[in-house]
C-alpha cells in the first residue's frame, strides 16, 4: 500500500501491527470458517483489535487511510462483531486528530424491539459519506451485507477498508459496489499465497 510506504511513521505501525496479528491472530491449522469453506489458516483479528495496542494501531492506520481514499466520510462501521472494535478504534483516533467521524454498528437481524432498526449510529444526514470496514475478507459477504444495510438506511458508502485480504473471492465481489482497501493479505501471513494487488 503506497501511501502507508511513503510516510515512514505509518510504515513503522503498520509493521508493528503485523508483528501484533502474526503473533496473535495467525494460526496454521485446519479450520472451518464462517463462510463454510474449509482452510489450512486462521486469522482472528479480534485477539488484536480487542488488545490496546493493536486497536490504537488499527485506528491510526485506518484514520489515516480514510483521510487518503475517502477523506469527506463522516462515519465508519461494519457487520457487527468483527467490524465494532475498528470503527470504534477509527471513530477515537479521528477525534483526536481533529477530523471526527462517528461510527456505527450494521446487524445480523434487526432490532427486536423499538425501531427494528438495521443499524446503530448517531443521527447521521441522508446521504452521508460512509466507509465499511471489516477485520477479514474471505468471500466479502459480511462488507456486503454491511454495503447494503447502510445503503438501505439511506448512507452513501464512498469505500471499504479491511485489515486482511484472504485473497479467496472476496475483493473481486466487494469492488462490484465500491472501493476495497486492505492493510494486508494472506501473502503478509503464507508467503506462498496468490498474487494479489492492494
Amino acid at each position: 500500500m503506497q501511501l502507508l510506504v511513503d510516510r515512514p511513521d505509518l510504515a513503522t505501525k503498520r509493521d508493528r501491527l503485523l508483528v501484533l496479528l502474526r503473533t496473535l491472530a495467525f494460526q496454521e491449522r485446519e479450520v472451518v470458517l464462517s463462510s463454510g469453506r474449509k482452510s489450512n489458516f486462521y486469522i482472528d483479528c479480534k485477539q488484536v483489535s480487542l488488545d490496546a495496542e493493536g486497536a490504537t494501531l488499527i485506528g491510526e492506520l485506518f484514520h489515516a487511510v480514510i483521510d487518503e481514499i475517502a477523506p469527506h466520510a463522516v462515519a465508519v462501521g461494519g457487520l457487527t462483531l468483527g467490524a465494532d472494535p475498528l470503527a470504534t478504534a477509527t471513530s477515537v483516533v479521528s477525534f483526536q486528530r481533529g477530523r471526527p467521524r462517528a461510527a456505527f454498528i450494521v446487524r445480523k437481524e434487526p432490532k427486536g424491539h423499538g425501531t427494528n432498526q438495521w443499524l446503530e449510529t448517531t443521527k447521521l444526514a441522508p446521504g452521508a459519506d460512509v466507509v465499511i470496514v471489516e477485520d477479514v475478507v474471505t468471500t466479502g459477504a459480511a462488507t456486503l451485507k454491511a454495503i447494503e444495510r447502510a445503503r438501505l438506511a439511506g448512507l452513501h458508502v464512498v469505500a471499504a477498508l479491511g485489515l486482511v485480504d484472504r485473497l479467496e473471492g472476496g475483493r473481486e465481489a466487494v469492488v462490484k459496489e465500491t472501493p476495497l482497501t486492505t492493510l494486508f493479505t494472506r501473502r503478509d501471513f503464507l508467503p506462498d499465497g496468490p498474487e494479489t494487488t492492494p
